[in-house]
């Protein structure tokens, strides 16, 4: 797991080039050195986005050509048909505007919004659409096949999600370098790299995983530490 700055947009990024790849927080305005940075080398590997006015925010983010993996969306729980509609109406719209540039959608669900969102988006054929973890979820198993990004605080426990064998880029929210530095070791310290999962996903893309019994999986250790295998 990589531990990764989530940055204002508004910040300059002259102090964050050597804590490459970064994430940025979308506040409404961009420094103007990102552009140049990002033609310097410099990789952003998501914009977070503010979730007021998702398509708005993400067109306007897609024009800067930031060269972004991923725009990460909060979306609260559709409560009523209508905000259902309009939820699969702003990730359509998304996905059209970002078709053949590389970028992916990342929902980054409210606490109780997973059984809802995943209901709807089983409907709407939205398998293109990933999720982004945070520790408001309490259940990420159901997630686990799209968890393609995540999001944490100093001393949130990632061992659940560890479990789960996701082992790819986690933002930390960070104001000041050397602050980041400091939070992130402390971090990586207390969850060493996984390589596979403890416990295999139950579903994938909404359907039944049926085991293969063939195939068998050497015993892990959350810790990371090596043992015999089975």
């Amino acid at each position: 797991m990589r531990f990764v700055p989530l940055i204002p947009s508004s910040f300059d990024p002259e102090s964050w080039l050597s804590l490459a790849p970064v994430m940025l927080q979308w506040d409404g305005s961009l420094h103007g050195a990102w552009p140049q940075a990002v033609r310097r080398g410099l990789a952003i590997h998501a914009v977070h986005l503010s979730g007021e006015a998702p398509v708005e925010e993400g067109l306007a983010v897609l024009h800067r050509g930031l060269g972004a993996d991923f725009l990460v969306i909060p979306v609260r729980r559709p409560e009523t048909r209508e905000a259902g509609f309009r939820l699969l109406g702003q990730l359509e719209t998304l996905l059209e505007a970002t078709s053949g540039r590389g970028v992916k959608l990342a929902l980054r669900l409210d606490p109780g919004a997973e059984t809802a969102v995943l209901d709807l988006l089983r409907q709407a054929h939205g398998e293109a659409v990933g999720f982004c973890w945070h520790p408001g979820i309490q259940d990420a198993e159901p997630l686990a096949d799209r968890l393609w990004c995540g999001v944490c605080a100093p001393g949130t426990d990632l061992l659940p999600l560890q479990a789960l064998g996701y082992r790819w880029d986690m933002a930390l929210a960070a104001m000041e370098p050397e602050a980041f530095r400091v939070e992130a070791a402390a971090l990586e310290a207390a969850h060493p790299p996984v390589l596979f999962p403890a416990e295999m996903p139950a579903t994938a893309l909404g359907r039944p995983v049926v085991p293969d019994d063939s195939v068998v999986f050497g015993r892990h250790l959350v810790s990371g530490e090596q043992q015999d295998r089975s």
